[in-house]
């Protein structure tokens, strides 16, 4: 690492009208370094980044590149400057090829005008493999993986020639197997002695790659610490003041009486499943990407056709494929997609709260707004969702406030018996995490039927009563809570069922 940072931040302050966003920061980014960025939603990690990338201003403190004062009043200042962004939301366009989305607006043109499309596809090999790639650079980006696209990104911004790369949830949607490729090539990217800043909520990631991890909590700097001083529980504890195994909850509440019972559940992407679900437990289902959780969830629910098999709650048959029956016996169903499968983006509070149970707020098909406002408010208060008012769009919520939501759209269900949640904390930061631990336990102990899928060990371990394990679309495991440790159930996930 050199001695002088290209870019150093002292004691930023930030305000907006009745917000006070950043108070105090200070943060530096040396060529050929990671450095971390984490904290809680609403940390000021954002407001940061903005103001690193030229949207914001500061209102007070000092902006230095390479010890001298910086120009940066605008996104165009930072990237003359040599600071590039790859924004969690990919900002690609799926109709252009890849070489054109990653010199979009600035395409090479001879003198009369026209672009120089052989020069375009050199320049775009150069940078891809630069990166390492293989990617045609006149494929259509449209026809590129989740991961691929992300990548496109950030072969955009090493377009830019950039000193430093500022990257915001780079992973936060990818698989296993893709985040290794983008890790690799921050790994690359510090060698050819390029700066990174990574944000993530990933703890694992950033204590993976990272040589110094900054620490916000409620838009103030808490600690810059070397990767030789950094474990998950020290990170927990310094972004929202409590060690890593005070965020599980397990209250062991199960009840004798089977709520949910499955048998012989078949589709086309899981076989011969046999569960059951207690009254009050909360039951785990782990595995690899691939093994079936998310399918098995769907087929469950009524989302996915059964082939064959039976679903029972209460000893009563759940009717086949039809997730209007399901929902009718008194199941819900929160999606591990929570974008583009839970949420009404363009709707409030209120009506992404309400919607699963218009009967309850209508009199002979007759919408009763008072009925609905109720319940909304009151299942604010109860799930302690932050928000300024009922009728504010879910999209304006952060991770963890949308899944809180979703969690509110059943429970305004009068008849609610089983609740599956796939992936209950992606994406949704570690304070946030406990929180919805907490509010999965005080389910159980209300009676409800909890079924948990989730990629995270930890997660599993932490909540759930009992646990399968999946592989291949099927079940090889099983252990209770006492029996089940990271090592077990990932043996029994890698190894085929004899």
């Amino acid at each position: 690492m050199e001695q002088k940072p290209y870019i150093q931040l002292n004691h930023i302050h930030k305000t907006f009208p009745g917000v006070y966003a950043l108070r105090d920061v200070s943060l530096s980014v040396y060529p050929g370094e990671v450095h971390g960025l984490v904290g809680e939603n609403g940390a000021g990690k954002s407001t940061l980044i903005k103001v690193m990338a030229g949207y914001h201003t500061a209102n007070q403190g000092e902006y230095l590149i390479e010890g001298k004062p910086a120009q940066i009043h605008s996104p165009n200042d930072a990237i003359r400057s040599g600071i590039a962004v790859v924004y969690q939301e990919l900002n690609v366009v799926d109709s252009l090829s890849v070489a054109e989305n990653i010199y979009f607006g600035r395409l090479p043109r001879t003198a009369a005008g026209t672009v120089r499309w052989k020069k375009l596809y050199e320049d775009t090999r150069t940078i891809l493999e630069r990166l390492g790639l293989s990617i045609d650079p006149k494929r259509k980006v449209g026809y590129l993986s989740i991961a691929q696209k992300q990548l496109v990104e950030i072969a955009r911004s090493i377009s830019m020639n950039p000193r430093v790369i500022i990257m915001d949830e780079p992973t936060s949607a990818l698989a296993p197997t893709e985040i290794e490729i983008i890790l690799h090539i921050v790994k690359k990217l510090k060698e050819q002695k390029v700066g990174i800043l990574y944000i993530s909520h990933k703890l694992d990631e950033v204590l993976e790659i990272c040589d110094r991890i900054t620490v916000l909590r409620d838009g103030e700097f808490i600690q810059c610490l070397e990767d030789s001083q950094s474990t998950e529980d020290r990170l927990i504890n310094l972004m929202v003041g409590r060690k890593l195994d005070e965020m599980f909850r397990r209250s062991n509440c199960a009840e004798e009486e089977i709520a949910l019972k499955v048998e012989g559940l078949t589709s086309e992407k899981v076989k011969d499943i046999d569960f059951y679900v207690k009254r009050g437990e909360i039951v785990g289902f782990s595995g690899l990407m691939g093994a079936g959780r998310t399918e098995l969830a769907k087929a469950v629910y009524g989302e996915d056709p059964r082939l064959k098999g039976t679903v029972e709650i209460y000893g009563k048959p759940v009717g086949k494929n039809s997730k209007e029956k399901s929902v009718k016996m008194g199941m819900g169903f929160i999606p591990e997609d929570r974008k583009d499968e839970g949420i009404f983006p363009n709707l409030g509070i209120k009506k992404n709260t309400t919607i699963s149970s218009m009967e309850g707020c209508s009199v002979k098909g007759v919408i009763k707004g008072a009925r609905e406002r109720e319940i909304t408010d009151r299942m604010i208060e109860e799930l302690r969702i932050k928000t300024p008012d009922r009728e504010q769009l879910i999209v304006n919520l952060s991770g963890g406030n949308q899944q809180k939501v979703l969690i509110a759209r059943w429970l305004a269900k009068k008849n609610l018996k089983v609740l599956i949640v796939d992936e209950p904390t992606r994406g949704i930061d570690v304070g946030a995490k406990a929180e919805i631990y907490g509010l999965l336990d005080s389910l159980a102990r209300s009676g409800l039927a909890v079924v948990v899928m989730s990629s995270e060990m930890q997660e599993i371990l932490g909540v759930c009563d009992r646990i399968y394990v999946m592989r291949g679309g099927r079940i090889v495991g099983e252990y209770t809570a006492e029996e089940a440790t990271q090592e077990k159930l990932l043996s029994s996930a890698i190894q085929a069922r004899t």
